[in-house]
């Protein structure tokens, strides 16, 4: 069977008129659709097996295992060394973790890409080429899956346990619960070439976003500021803010979610699950388009004077450290025994109920 050539990259009219259109039309040949057709496609289609549900549950716990250790022996030591802020301190080992696996998962990506022989990126639509259910899973593929799902597994518990409390955390938990969703579907039902293509266009941001606060939290320490780290968490910000648009607003849209609305029903007519997945990537979209707010709103602010220096405006110490410096010392004082004593989480250092 002779391979397509590879299709020009589409702009956003093309995507809402094309997706628009392979939408209507699945809808019109689904007038069976419904719970007995979903059980059925399931059993006919979906090909994973309790061994790799264990061994990917037991490779999320390894995560937490390594990550309660490094921060630990590793990067709270470390924050104690180069004496840190106590509140940059506290929050310190969790960017250090995430910096760290998404520098790791981002690389491998790259490989994946752009050093193999696959034509995702460039060609996003050869990602449904030659699929047929069942099919095998190359071993480089399957290990990206394993690491990148077992990770999303022990990221559920860690928003919630181990992570600084955020404004947006919620949120973050429904996005780690549909990433892993995606994942593990993607998986079973083999397609995966296009869940690589996901990774990739997320885990940038990830790296430049950990990267940034790093500096951010090591400009004051030691009771000195410290210029260069100034310096490096503003041009962080400034190409955190770019790519943010470029790789999850600009790319993603129009290579994946092009490639899953039309191109997948041109390559495969049948293909099954199409509106769930789907369905779970405009989710996804809709969660970039509402951290996309947040960064406009970073730089309104910035732009107005409303804000001198870089910070994460998701923090609620950003947000408490407008009151006063005895309203925060009464608060510390009153409130931190009597939230340890009753096991309160903290937000930023901060006593904060942590509620759904």
């Amino acid at each position: 069977m002779a391979v397509p050539a590879p299709e020009p990259m589409p702009g956003y009219g093309q995507l809402l008129k094309r997706g628009y259109g392979s939408l209507k039309e699945a809808i019109k040949a689904c007038g069976d659709c419904g719970w007995e057709l979903s059980r059925q496609t399931w059993t006919e289609n979906a090909y994973l097996g309790w061994g790799e549900v264990l061994l990917c549950g037991i490779c999320a716990l390894g995560w937490t295992l390594l990550r309660r250790a490094a921060a630990r022996r590793l990067f709270g030591p470390f924050g104690e060394w180069c004496n840190l802020q106590p509140k940059d301190a506290a929050k310190m080992p969790e960017s250090a973790w995430k910096l760290l696996f998404y520098t790791l998962s981002w690389s491998y990506g790259i490989y994946l890409l752009f050093f193999t022989d696959y034509p995702f990126f460039y060609d996003p639509p050869s990602v449904f080429y030659d699929w047929k259910k069942g099919m095998d899973v190359p071993t480089d593929i399957a290990i990206a899956y394993l690491l990148q799902c077992s990770f999303y597994g022990h990221s559920i518990y860690a928003t919630a346990y181990m992570d600084t409390w955020r404004k947006d955390s919620v949120v973050m938990l429904l996005h780690h619960v549909v990433t892993l969703t995606l994942i593990a579907f993607s998986y079973a039902f083999r397609y995966h070439n296009v869940g690589i293509l996901v990774l990739f266009l997320h885990d940038v941001n990830d790296v430049q976003l950990e990267f940034t606060k790093l500096n951010v939290y090591f400009k004051h320490r030691g009771g000195v500021y410290h210029r260069l780290n100034d310096i490096i968490s503003n041009i962080g910000c400034l190409t955190f803010s770019v790519s943010w648009f470029w790789f999850r607003l600009y790319w993603f849209p129009l290579k994946v979610l092009y490639a899953t609305c039309y191109s997948s029903l041109q390559s495969v007519p049948n293909i099954p699950f199409y509106f769930f997945f789907n369905a779970l990537l405009l989710v996804l979209t809709l969660m970039n388009i509402y951290w996309f707010l947040y960064i406009v709103l970073f730089v309104a602010k910035v732009l107005m004077g409303q804000m001198q220096e870089v910070n994460d405006v998701r923090e609620y110490d950003v947000e408490d450290s407008k009151k006063t410096t005895t309203a925060k010392k009464k608060e510390a004082g009153l409130q931190l025994p009597n939230a340890l004593k009753e096991g309160l989480h903290l937000k930023n250092g901060l006593v904060k109920d942590k509620r759904l």
